[in-house]
């Protein structure tokens, strides 16, 4: 059975036939631009699709909802003992080591501690904007640098480590993916000691000299051991902007490329749930059976891993209308962006207040804006779905200039 090539270039996979084991081939040139037709083709298979590796993946709403919500799924991790600071994080936990330490941040992300950020995140936006010339990179220039200010403001850290953080978080989000290379899973495991070292520093210096900020606070919960303090710091520091990165731009790119960019600033709500339906930062994710269960009337043996194709549910035609369709003028539903049950995302309220703020301030200084690539690349992952780059040019309104009127809200 032959491998398949890979975006890193001359990297043996680790698994044979990524085909064989998703059901879909995530190395097919067309893939990365449209995820959508495969995951579409999987779901007429049925709702739960064994591939040919024995892979259960869920690909409708129902299952997958089902999936996240049942107690009887979860990751399957073992509380660990030791210093391995990922697999302490909680992400990978299930209750009640999970409710412990998740219920120990949780307070710093509740709707009324996030909506006391909004004035900041207003001035960040506000501020990257203004340093944008006529043609550039949104990505690296926007998208990238506000939620990473964010949450690095929010944690204390320095700020100008942020580059340092790019490519950590880069090669962790890459370290996600179920079928992965020699190269990226080394890259990956690079980055986890790398930042993990850098974490412990920080916090060791927090204990010598605290400040008001969320990673002095976390250092005085007596609670959290040593690598669980430092697991949770790394994952707030990766997750605090990572999918909130590809949020903001794939809204861009959807928005800008049909001409809706000005519906950001009317209607901020409508336009970023759709968005997260549509074209959703995480594609996937994976439970393991707990015990003996069951999915959709399917007997599912405990030990079993499943896979959740978020990407297929939230284009579900059994619960959206038209789920093809970009439309701004959709009432917010019942997507799965975020997930459900006991690990639904802590940020999500911080992630979407962002992605709003972000996408609004656009649309009001820049509402002519355009992608200066019709089809710019993607960076090759596969739960996570993020543009490599996003050249755009502005346009920008002149002081005083109404925005001009353009004309639905529906784009197939």
């Amino acid at each position: 059975m032959s491998g398949h090539s890979s975006p890193d270039s001359g990297s043996a996979p680790v698994l044979p036939n990524a085909a064989d084991v998703l059901g879909f081939d995530p190395f097919d040139p067309g893939f990365m631009r449209d995820p959508y037709t495969r995951y579409r083709e999987l779901r007429a298979r049925g709702p739960l699709v064994r591939t040919r590796a024995g892979l259960l993946v869920a690909t409708t709403y129902e299952l997958c909802s089902a999936l996240l919500r049942d107690p009887r799924f979860g990751h399957g991790t073992v509380q660990p003992e030791g210093e391995d600071e990922a697999a302490h994080s909680f992400l990978v936990l299930d209750p009640p080591d999970h409710t412990r330490l998740r219920g120990l941040v949780s307070r710093a992300f509740t709707p009324r501690m996030v909506e006391r950020l909004r004035p900041r995140v207003e001035a960040i936006a506000a501020g990257l904007i203004a340093d944008l010339p006529d043609e550039t990179d949104l990505l690296d220039r926007f998208a990238y640098p506000l939620p990473v200010m964010v949450i690095t403001e929010m944690l204390g850290v320095p700020v100008e480590d942020h580059e340092r953080f790019r490519t950590w978080s880069g090669d962790l989000a890459g370290g996600l993916d179920p079928v992965l290379t020699q190269a990226r899973a080394a890259r990956a495991e690079r980055a986890r000691a790398e930042l993990g070292a850098y974490v412990r520093g920080l916090v060791a210096v927090r204990r010598e000299r605290p400040g008001d900020d969320l990673l002095s606070a976390l250092t005085r919960v007596e609670e959290l051991t040593e690598a669980e303090l430092v697991a949770t710091c790394v994952l707030l520091l990766v997750a605090g902007h990572e999918t909130t990165v590809n949020l903001i731009a794939n809204g861009v790119l959807n928005l800008a490329g049909r001409g809706l960019l000005r519906h950001a600033a009317e209607r901020p709500r409508q336009v970023v749930e759709e968005v997260l339906r549509y074209d959703p930062p995480v594609q996937l994710t994976s439970r393991t059976a707990l015990t003996d269960a069951d999915l959709g009337g399917t007997p599912v043996p405990a030990g079993t891993p499943v896979l959740g194709l978020i990407g297929a549910a939230n284009r579900d035609p059994a619960v959206f209308d038209e789920p093809d369709r970009f439309d701004v003028g959709r009432e917010p539903g019942r997507h799965l962006a975020f997930g459900l049950g006991v690990h639904f995302c802590l940020g999500a309220t911080l992630a979407r207040m962002e992605g709003e703020i972000a996408l609004a301030a656009l649309a009001a200084t820049a509402p002519k804006l355009e992608l200066a690539e019709a089809e710019p690349p993607y960076r090759g992952n596969i739960v996570l779905r993020g543009l490599a780059r996003l050249p755009v040019r502005l346009g920008r309104r002149r002081p005083g200039t109404p925005p001009a009127l353009d004309g639905g809200t529906s784009v197939a």
